[in-house]
């Protein structure tokens, strides 16, 4: 089975890209390093040293003896992208390439409108060329649980059951995004809704939570295989952002009152999330949605998870509260399901058995690559005029 990984490069479509090759899939990688240039933009690099695509599969290559074809181009880009489906004839498309991060999204009007052209418009001509070119191809679209908000109701897999004024209908769920990133990712899952209606494409839209993790089994093979660890401000996760604040000694930053609940899961659960979507792909017209997450916590969990694990090992793990920079709520009802992949054969990973061996030990490992300083939330949900970003800069 052929699949293309549209943004193979980045943090899940690595992983995925290398795990999907191991179990014997045809891959194919396309990237245009956007994530890569967001890097030497924000002045934030990953924790750790990420070799070029290039050497990445010249390595995978070599340890693996599997051959992963890689396309370089922006998917935003309607000649690149229907050149490459035609030319690749995938079975599968597994679609992470968008940008990705709430507060880039918030920095300013420039990167709220670029957020929203990149992510919405690179979809629908991935749509387009799935019609035009491969109409039996299954889509495979990373969405976010962040599209449902946090309602006073528990959350469905899509679509909820509602009866009104004596009739019944079942409906997409009703979403209440947080972010202009999030925003982006409910104008894809509408856009694509409308064409498998109307097109008879096939997709699985998947609502993922905060991923987490470095290690997957194929990446332990080679360093120049490692994966991204993100903690700066802008596009590092809470979790990864505590670790390294614990390990160089700073308080971990909770914003606000810290009840705020996310679902979550680990990397190696990522990968084989895809694959099971991929083994049991959606009906021709169908569009459904997969909840995927294992576990859920509230930051003030998260944060006393990392402190009981740093504490362990010695480092003595204090705990601050800051002001919230983002407009949310601080204490809320969260219950959403996940039972599908469950019940397709995801067995998960669960916090308590990686934080150590794929979280605080590559911290520690990578200790001297931290940068401090751009660890403090520097982007605020009610300023439009943020400083931390100035595109003029670079022009």
């Amino acid at each position: 089975m052929k699949v293309l990984i549209l943004g193979g490069d980045g943090y899940c479509g690595w992983a995925t890209a290398l795990h999907l090759s191991s179990e014997g899939f045809d891959v194919a990688i396309a990237d245009n390093f956007l994530r890569r240039l967001w890097d030497h933009e924000l002045g934030s690099p990953t924790l750790t040293p990420i070799a070029t695509l290039p050497e990445r599969l010249r390595t995978w290559e070599k340890v693996s003896g599997k051959v992963i074809e890689s396309f370089v181009g922006d998917i935003t880009n309607w000649n690149f992208i229907s050149d490459t489906i035609r030319k690749y004839q995938p079975d599968t498309i597994v679609h992470f390439a968008e940008q990705r991060s709430a507060p880039y999204s918030m920095i300013d009007r420039e990167h709220s409108v670029f957020t929203q052209v990149n992510n919405v418009v690179g979809t629908l001509n991935v749509l387009y060329a799935i019609r035009d070119f491969v109409p039996t191809c299954h889509l495979i679209k990373l969405g976010t649980m962040g599209e449902y908000g946090t309602p006073n109701i528990d959350i469905e897999e899509g679509f909820i059951e509602i009866e009104h004024n004596g009739r019944k209908d079942r409906l997409p769920f009703p979403m209440q995004p947080s972010s202009m990133y999030h925003l982006s990712k409910l104008h894809d899952s509408n856009n694509i809704q409308f064409a498998c209606k109307i097109w008879g494409i096939r997709t699985t839209d998947l609502h993922q939570g905060i991923v987490y993790g470095t290690i997957i089994s194929e990446t332990e093979k080679d360093e120049k295989l490692i994966n991204r660890l993100d903690y700066d401000d802008v596009f590092g996760t809470v979790l990864n952002r505590f670790c390294v604040q614990a390990v160089i000694g700073m308080p971990l930053t909770v914003y606000g009152k810290g009840g705020q609940t996310r679902g979550m899961l680990d990397i190696r659960d990522t990968v084989k999330c895809i694959k099971i979507a991929i083994m049991n792909p959606a009906k021709e017209g169908e569009y459904r949605v997969f909840n995927q997450f294992t576990e859920s916590f509230n930051i003030n969990q998260i944060a006393e998870k990392v402190k009981t694990a740093g504490d362990k090992i010695g480092l003595n793990v204090k705990i601050n509260h800051l002001q919230n920079p983002r407009v949310e709520k601080e204490e809320h009802y969260f219950n959403p399901k996940n039972t599908s992949l469950l019940s397709l054969g995801l067995k998960p990973h669960y916090l308590s058995e990686s934080l150590f061996d794929s979280l605080l030990n590559v911290v520690v490992q990578y200790k001297d690559r931290i940068d401090n300083r751009i660890i403090a939330p520097k982007v605020n949900w009610r300023n439009t005029h943020n400083t931390r970003i100035n595109l003029s800069a670079k022009e």
